[in-house]
């Protein structure tokens, strides 16, 4: 052996009263097993959950599946107005209330890093159970992979999700018609805002915390209200803009939005003039955009403004038939710009 070499030996059966998360809690035996069994199993108990199965079974009712899965990487883990763990759950609740599917049932997957905390992975699965249990929507089946130290930021966690799009009920960006009114659910930025303040250790006046809320109940109000609902698109990553684009590609059709229509609250306007931000292209995580009749754009912000999340939700622009499709702000000046994608990252890893 070489001089400089040192000799490391590391028993291959880790000390279970260790209260970190070490490689054998992913390697499939006792520890792992205990793992599961003493945090996942008790958080997140319920009748489906209970055979430890390598999924799970339902029957299906009368209407259309919805399926969709996301991955989580936020750092910090935990933030004013929610954490890792409640973002995950309400995340993939909203992608399917987004397709106008009911949310039925969650699948979680995470991948630990070795030298994790176990208290901070129990108050991150507390706070999963706690926004399923708020939410309604159980979570059923799971996986717990584990990586060595320094290969995976503390905790990335996936979840999927499973729900049901009633019968005769289609929410589909294709849908989108000229004259369309555009409607936002509330105001803007506050989650990214939240994020990067305790990242990079930065205090604001007022008090900004993440909007992260499931938005499902909101929804099935407008649905049950008989809005005629062309489109949805929760605000996350790229914030309105870029949504806005997305949309406008995808429908083949033109979008003109009123700046001083669009709901920002003082503190994070605030934030982001500091930080030269634009809270245009800041991510959300309770926030949506429908894209409804022009005619009953007012009785569907009714709908929306019954519910505390959206009490500040707004008309904020029409659908027009511009060619090439584009996204275009009239400013608070009067003037006309151009919304583009953003050419790289505003804000990174902030859900």
């Amino acid at each position: 052996m070489n001089d400089n070499q040192t000799f490391d030996p590391v028993c291959p059966l880790p000390i279970s009263e260790k209260n970190t998360v070490q490689l054998a809690h992913g390697g499939g035996g006792r520890l792992m097993q205990k793992l599961i069994q003493d945090v996942f199993v008790q958080a997140f108990h319920n009748p489906m959950l209970e055979p430890l199965h390598d999924g799970a079974t339902w029957p299906v009712e009368k209407g259309t599946l919805a399926f969709t899965t996301d991955s989580y990487v936020v750092r910090p883990l935990f933030f004013p107005g929610g954490d890792i763990g409640s973002l995950a759950v309400n995340g993939t609740i909203n992608d399917l209330a987004m397709c106008g599917a009911k949310p039925l049932y969650l699948s979680v997957g995470f991948i630990l890093e070795e030298g994790l905390s176990m208290e901070v992975l129990q108050r991150v699965v507390n706070s999963m159970a706690e926004a399923a249990r708020a939410a309604g929507v159980p979570i059923v089946t799971g996986d717990t992979k584990v990586v060595d130290r320094g290969k995976g930021d503390g905790i990335f966690i996936n979840t999927s999700g499973v729900g049901l799009v009633p019968t005769g009920v289609r929410v589909l960006p294709t849908l989108i018609q000229s004259g369309d009114a555009i409607l936002v659910s509330g105001d803007l930025g506050s989650h990214g805002v939240a994020v990067l303040s305790v990242r990079e250790g930065l205090a604001f006046d007022g008090n900004i915390e993440s909007d992260s809320a499931p938005l499902y109940d909101i929804v099935a109000d407008l649905i049950d209200s008989g809005i005629e609902l062309h489109c949805l698109r929760d605000l996350t990553r790229g914030g309105l803009a870029s949504v806005l684009n997305e949309l406008a590609v995808a429908a083949k059709v033109g979008m003109t939005v009123e700046e001083p229509a669009i709901p920002v609250n003082e503190p994070v306007r605030g934030a982001c003039e500091l930080l030269g931000l634009d809270p245009l292209y800041v991510a959300n995580e309770g926030r949506f955009v429908a894209m409804v009749p022009a005619s009953q754009a007012e009785t569907a912000l009714t709908v929306m403004r019954r519910h505390k999340v959206a009490s500040l939700a707004a008309h904020i622009g029409v659908v027009t038939d511009r060619d090439p499709p584009m996204v275009v702000l009239r400013t608070v000046v009067g003037t006309h710009r151009i919304l583009d994608l953003l050419s790289g990252e505003q804000l990174p890893r902030i859900c």
